[in-house]
């Protein structure tokens, strides 16, 4: 049976399978979500978002949208979710549940939350949501088609002389 246990910031998703997730390992990553959407600071945007993103070992990182005065500044849900997960040594994601107050849409990343999350591989469930808990489940590449990655930077490339 899966279940969650939290230690401090840490929570861990006990789930049988290996990298598609049991429907309650998903419910339980969405309420993840949801609880870390509490704790959101965006006094601007009044716009309440909260990420929780699992490892291949099951623990759970959250993180909630922190927004600044000088707008720019602001981070994200998921980027701070990921900046936890990699500070603490980890690098492999098997999903991210996203949530918001949207009653009738599920929630999206933007496009550099996209692109942040595509920088740790394409195998990354996204689980968009809305605050009854259901969710549309989307895949990395959905989400960002044709996209730019650490690989790329390997391939070999042409040089012209100056």
């Amino acid at each position: 049976m899966d279940q969650v246990k939290s230690s401090g910031t840490v929570t861990h998703i006990n789930d049988q399978g290996s990298r598609h997730l049991s429907q309650e390992a998903i419910e339980k990553l969405i309420q993840q979500s949801q609880e870390a959407k509490q704790h959101a600071y965006c006094p601007y945007s009044k716009f309440r978002v909260g990420a929780a993103l699992l490892t291949m070992d099951n623990t759970v990182f959250r993180g909630c949208n922190v927004e600044n005065a000088c707008y720019n500044l602001g981070v994200c849900a998921e980027r701070n979710a990921i900046s936890k997960a990699v500070s603490e040594g980890y690098r492999s994601f098997k999903a991210i549940a996203i949530s918001s107050d949207l009653k009738d849409q599920f929630i999206s990343p933007c496009g550099g939350c996209r692109q942040f999350i595509r920088e740790f591989g394409l195998n990354c469930d996204v689980y968009l949501s809305k605050p009854d808990g259901s969710h549309r489940k989307m895949t990395v590449d959905e989400l960002l088609p044709v996209s730019f990655g650490p690989e790329e930077l390997d391939m070999k490339k042409v040089f012209s002389s100056p």
